[in-house]
């Protein structure tokens, strides 16, 4: 009797993989923007760099619910796009006023306030097209759905509500459960749209799409707090954008709170929780190492900082 061998997965070759496939689909995904100012501006941003690992968990979470990736491709560079508006807006003078986005400047210091607010806002419609009406072959039930979470995470529920309650935040002391509130609300609602709108694109079952909201909430507050730990630790060579700006702008954090050490604990407690969530699915003869990317991912988040 011959018995298989499993191949170990190589994290490494797939986030390679992945990231250069989300890096073709969103160079063509702006088309000849008139002016062209706002085009330069769009795409000054947009193909400026980083792990893209919105997408990737989309597309990753598409495929644990067995579908297909290319069928998600779309909704993912709709979810870069959005990410992208809320650094554009994010680092604004009236926001958190950076001057520095993967390690050049942000778009506001390169095109002017007035053009880089466009710009996010002409991003983040741009989104809601991807879905609507560049994703042929997916169900326009499924798109439907798509388009309520990505509404939900960009909107008042989601992005625009965290970062009201996070500025109003600055300089007062904030308690651990209104931290996470803002956490849940900015970083944590995208995160949780990515995996639910890939997962939705690939036909995922109710009892799938309850594991990737534990999954999602759980990856969403780490990835959050390696961030806080990360703004108090790392360079801004390493980070890409201006370390210390939370310090700077008296902002509540994970390590504020409770320490470097406590903080690094709760991170690595939330990720366990969030691939207990998964190993029902992992361990599924029909979802045989499809769920090792999602399960690989939240490993990486917190090992950002080590």
């Amino acid at each position: 009797m011959t018995v298989a061998v499993t191949a170990p997965f190589d994290f490494a070759a797939y986030l390679e993989a992945a990231r250069l496939q989300v890096e073709a689909a969103l160079d063509a995904s702006l088309g000849p923007e008139r002016p062209e100012s706002l085009r330069e501006a769009m795409r000054y941003s947009l193909l400026a760099g980083g792990k893209r690992l919105r997408p990737i968990l989309c597309l990753a979470a598409c495929e644990l619910a067995g579908g297909e990736t290319a069928l998600a491709m779309p909704t993912a560079v709709a979810l870069e796009m959005v990410h992208t508006m809320s650094l554009i807006h994010d680092d604004l003078p009236a926001m958190d006023n950076d001057d520095l986005r993967r390690g050049r400047p942000t778009n506001h210091k390169v095109y002017g306030e007035a053009n880089a607010i466009l710009a996010g806002d002409a991003l983040l419609t741009r989104a809601f097209e991807m879905v609507a009406l560049r994703s042929p072959g997916v169900p326009a039930e499924r798109l439907l759905a798509v388009v309520g979470e990505l509404s939900l995470a960009s909107g008042a529920p989601g992005l625009v509500g965290g970062q009201i309650v996070d500025l109003e935040c600055e300089g007062k002391s904030v308690d651990l459960d209104t931290l996470e509130y803002i956490h849940l609300h900015k970083t944590g609602a995208l995160l949780r749209a990515c995996v639910l709108c890939g997962a939705l694109i690939g036909g995922a079952s109710e009892s799938l799409l309850a594991a990737l909201r534990t999954y999602a909430r759980g990856i969403g507050l780490a990835f959050q707090i390696i961030d806080d730990i990360l703004d108090v630790t790392a360079s801004s060579e390493v980070l890409g954008k201006t370390a210390g700006k939370d310090l700077t702008a008296d902002k509540t954090t994970y390590p504020k709170l409770l320490g470097l050490e406590e903080s690094r604990r709760r991170a690595d407690a939330l990720v366990a929780e969030a691939k207990a969530a998964l190993e029902p699915f992992a361990a599924a003869d029909t979802a045989a190492g499809k769920a090792a990317p999602l399960l690989a991912l939240a490993d990486y988040i917190t090992g950002r900082d080590r």
